[in-house]
């Protein structure tokens, strides 16, 4: 056994390796279970102990039986050893595994490939742009790790291994984007397995009780971005309609699920009148059906690859969930009026309480219709002045409710969040015999200065009610704004408490600090990663290329281009090595100008030796000084070692002589 020594050769490329390992698995960690992570780290912590003080690799024997103890723990911990999550887990624990198996040059190509296969599957988890740029300086370290072992000799330091790495990164990318503009696209994502179990879902339900928006409040995470063709609505008029919940069962909204809906049918008129304002949304995955849409968008959606349905509520939805983004274009209309002319027989489902829960809201809205009479106006009124002018709190910890949710809220606690208003309002309004619904969606959004794309969030998530009204049908009305007027039109953060004025949270509400800028053109860059790395599908490609060249190209046509260039390539290379060495031209020439003044070289006579016969030739003495010149330059270039611009001068010089020689 050696002892702990200095670093030599072996150790350093050893432990250049290990650290390309971590690297590539470290990402994963967020997702493997706790014991697979642990296995890992003090695996290759063993790895770097043994390099370190220089001692002998663990037998076959050891390792085998560790090796099947953690794949029957894989089995334990996924249920299976095939599928994505599993796979993955397998790969980390084989890759550091491997690393203490290495006898032979062959297992570090093994190690080395093993790192580059495993790094890619970190896609499976996380497309975004920063996970592009771990995974591409990944790929420089792994580089600079191959290239180290390719060196037989004095190896050059890490940074400039490194710099090598890059610059082969960097001439190997304009071919990548090439291939990844013209070649062909396939529909669906291009990181995926189609045995993935989808993630969870998220965003806006299809129910809502107390807390159902407060939770979504609380994410940041980006629900849609819609880019307006010309100037972006003002944020009081931003209503992005989603679902609609017309049953209430005393705590619980739900939807009715209304009709598919009909152009011609008699209960469903929508008129629309006013400038259209057309704007294109992209929306995240998020494991639901619903699509949303600017009010008032009429049902006209044309969603790629997608099958679109509208109800009679103009709830627009996909007939699948959705686990991929989504791009998808429409035209909101600022006037509009929906159901003018509805049926007072077929309000019933939007007048409906149950009985036994929330007896003093039902009896105000009983009193509010007896003091207003037939003036449905003044009963909205009325609710929405006692909101504004009485000591209502507009908040994101409400306290909690019990089994008459709403007659606690109006009478007792009287703070709550968007539902508690919206779902407070509807209840009054039906006790009062105003058809009434709740809607679901979000408000507002963020306009990014940098690419004029608008950001809405989860935490924009917000309810509001319609109200039916005679002759001028479903009306939107938002008690919240009566409340927290500055939530309309400053969104979520204008509208509740600054908990200080300083810290990220300040800077973030300047739209003209430093942070903010920095925070659009980060956003910026990210939205166009998603708009033409990620969504990069079949249709982008053909109008991309539309747009590039003039007309559309079809794509038989397109994937001959990528075959196209690699003849071109393969023709280049194939040239290069057929092209005759300027040298060795001269050489030949040389010696037919020797043939024909009766000199004829032999098969293996070499320049030094047809120097002596050359000086007993009957030539002058400038012929004779350039030939002996000729010879010994061609000496020089053929068997010594000659940097490349010291033997470009002289192939010159040697033409020049064979051109006196004559």
């Amino acid at each position: 056994m050696m002892g702990a020594g200095p670093l030599t050769r072996d150790k350093q490329d050893t432990l250049l390796l290990v650290a390309a390992a971590l690297l590539v698995i470290a990402p994963h960690f967020a997702h493997l279970p706790w014991w697979i992570i642990g296995t890992v780290c003090v695996t290759l912590l063993w790895r770097v102990l043994l390099t370190w003080r220089g001692r002998r690799l663990p037998s076959a024997w050891l390792l085998l039986p560790v090796a099947l103890i953690a794949m029957g723990g894989v089995f334990r911990s996924f249920g299976t050893l095939l599928g994505r999550d599993a796979g993955v887990a397998m790969l980390a624990l084989l890759l550091a595994f491997k690393l203490l198996e290495m006898h032979a040059k062959r297992d570090l190509y093994v190690v080395l490939f093993l790192s580059f296969f495993l790094m890619l599957t970190n896609f499976f988890y996380s497309q975004s742009m920063l996970t592009g740029l771990a995974m591409a300086a990944t790929v420089v370290v792994l580089l600079a790790a191959q290239i180290t072992f390719q060196y037989t000799g004095i190896v050059p330091p890490l940074g400039q291994r490194l710099r090598l790495a890059g610059r082969m990164f960097l001439l190997a990318a304009p071919l990548a984007a090439a291939l990844f503009v013209l070649f062909p696209r396939v529909e669906g994502p291009l990181w995926g397995m189609p045995t993935d179990t989808p993630g969870p879902s998220s965003g806006i339900s299809d129910t809502m009780a107390p807390g159902t928006m407060t939770n979504l409040a609380l994410s940041e995470d980006v629900a849609f971005r819609a880019r307006f063709d010309g100037a972006a609505p003002a944020q009081r008029r931003l209503y992005w309609r989603g679902v609609v919940l017309s049953h209430y069962d005393g705590r619980t909204w739900t939807r009715i699920g209304g009709r598919l809906y009909r152009r011609d049918g008699d209960a469903m008129t929508l008129r629309v009148t006013g400038k259209p304002a057309p704007y294109e949304v992209t929306l995240e995955p998020s494991a639901r059906r619903w699509l949303f849409t600017l009010e008032l968008t009429p049902p006209a959606l044309d969603v790629p690859g997608e099958r679109v349905g509208v109800t009679d509520e103009l709830e627009s939805f996909t007939v699948r969930p959705l686990h991929r983004r989504v791009r998808y274009r429409a035209a909101a209309y600022p006037e509009y009026a929906v159901q003018p002319a509805l049926d007072a027989a077929l309000t019933g489902k939007w007048l409906q309480l149950p009985p036994g829960f929330n007896p003093a809201a039902y009896e105000l809205g009983r009193t509010l219709r007896r003091d207003a009479g037939v003036d449905d106006g003044r009963v909205i009124a009325r609710v929405l002045a006692m909101f504004r002018k009485e000591r209502f709190a507009y908040t994101l910890q409400p306290p909690l409710l019990g089994r008459n949710a709403v007659d606690e809220f109006l009478f007792v606690t009287r703070q709550g969040f968007c539902e508690h208003y919206a779902g407070a309002f509807v209840v009054l309004m039906r006790a009062a015999g105003i058809p009434a619904r709740v809607v679901t969606g979000y408000q507002g959004g963020e306009l990014n200065p940098v690419d004029r794309y608008m950001t809405v969030r989860q935490s924009d998530a917000h309810a509001w009610a319609e109200v039916w009204l005679a002759h001028r049908g479903w009306v939107r009305i938002d008690p919240t704004a009566a409340v927290a007027p500055d939530r309309v039109t400053l969104g979520l953060r204008g509208a509740l408490p600054q908990q200080s004025p300083f810290g990220l949270a300040a800077l973030r509400s300047d739209k003209d600090s430093w942070f903010s800028q920095l925070r659009f053109r980060f956003n910026a860059a990210n939205n166009a990663w998603n708009q033409w790395v990620l969504d990069y599908n079949p249709e982008r490609q053909r109008n991309f290329l539309a747009e590039l060249t003039g007309w559309v190209v079809d794509w038989r046509a397109l994937a001959a281009v990528p075959a196209l260039l690699a003849l071109a390539w393969l023709w280049r290379q194939l040239r290069a090595r057929h092209r005759r060495d300027p040298v060795q031209t001269a050489w030949e020439r040389f010696c037919v100008l020797l043939a024909r003044r009766g000199v004829r070289r032999a098969p293996d006579e070499g320049p030094h030796s047809l120097a002596c016969r050359v000086a007993a030739l009957p030539l002058p003495d400038d012929k004779k000084a350039a030939m002996a010149e000729f010879l010994a330059l061609y000496a020089a270039l053929r068997y010594r070692a000659l940097d490349d611009d010291e033997r470009t001068r002289s192939a010159r010089r040697l033409a020049k002589l064979l051109s006196l020689s004559r």
